[in-house]
């Protein structure tokens, strides 16, 4: 603190005072001078050159003094510990009229502290530090962590060797159950019920007459079922094939599938009570 004092005094005689009073490296050090000037009067101060030990944070800035005048701040970092010494730049003072009048910019001396305390600037050597290891040792932890890796490996070992998963079918999971034409219609899917109409009454026409398979054509179909069963019901069949496959492929609007379908029913039941009759 009385060095600092010290210092403090010395500065206030050569013009230029330093804050914060006791900076460290890196601090941010604002050093001032209050330059007298008459009224009307203008300031301007030198670009201050940067050094090794210290370097200015920008160009200086003037304000206005609280008991008139100027004064002149620079922002300094310092990168040394100890005393600092600076060569300041002239101060100019211009007049309205053109006149300049130049001040010598003097020095600025000011103490910096280091920021690594003084009990590490020498370190002796130190031993090299054994390992720590705990005084009491507990084998709780260790049971704890075996017990509990066996409860994992059997809990594996279980899931592992688990049966397969049975599933219980209600009625609507029936795995011989359909899903009814009213439920289809009802979500916007005529073409689905005139597909499986058509589809149940081919096969039923196929096992009546095994030359009119699935694979023919409804024209073909029609055409074997007429050579081989000449008193089968041919125009139902025809009206039947023709219609469902006009909505299934989206070429006839505005039908009633529903009937259609029902039709379709009752035709591939009657194919499959008469069919083995007219084939014998």
């Amino acid at each position: 603190m009385i060095a600092g004092a010290v210092l403090l005094l010395a500065l206030q005689t050569e013009g230029w005072t330093a804050a914060p009073l006791q900076p460290t490296v890196g601090d941010t050090i604002r050093l001032e001078r209050a330059v007298g000037a008459p009224a009307g009067w203008r300031v301007r101060a030198g670009r201050l050159a940067s050094g090794s030990v210290a370097e200015p944070l920008g160009d200086a800035v003037i304000v206005a003094g609280a008991s008139g005048g100027w004064v002149v701040r620079y922002a300094v970092v310092a990168w040394r510990p100890g005393a600092i010494t600076l060569e300041m730049p002239p101060i100019w003072r211009l007049g309205p009229d053109g006149t300049a009048d130049s001040l010598a910019g003097g020095t600025a001396a000011f103490h910096v502290a280091s920021v690594i305390p003084d009990s590490v600037k020498a370190p002796v050597p130190q031993p090299a530090v054994g390992p720590l290891r705990l005084e009491r040792t507990s084998a709780i932890p260790i049971t704890l962590a075996v017990v509990l890796a066996g409860g994992v490996l059997l809990l594996l070992i279980g899931w592992r060797r688990r049966g397969p998963r049975v599933s219980v079918a209600g009625p609507a999971l029936a795995p011989d159950g359909e899903i009814p034409d009213s439920r289809w219609l009802s979500a916007g899917e005529p073409k689905a019920v005139a597909a499986r109409a058509a589809q149940r009454l081919r096969r039923a026409v196929a096992n009546a007459v095994p030359d009119a398979h699935e694979a023919l054509s409804t024209a073909e179909c029609l055409a074997a079922v007429e050579r081989a069963w000449p008193k089968a019901p041919l125009r139902d069949l025809r009206q039947l094939l023709l219609a469902l496959d006009q909505v299934a492929f989206a070429t006839a609007h505005g039908v009633e599938v529903a009937p259609l379908a029902a039709r379709a029913r009752t035709l591939a039941r009657e194919f499959k009570k008469d069919g083995k009759a007219a084939s014998e």
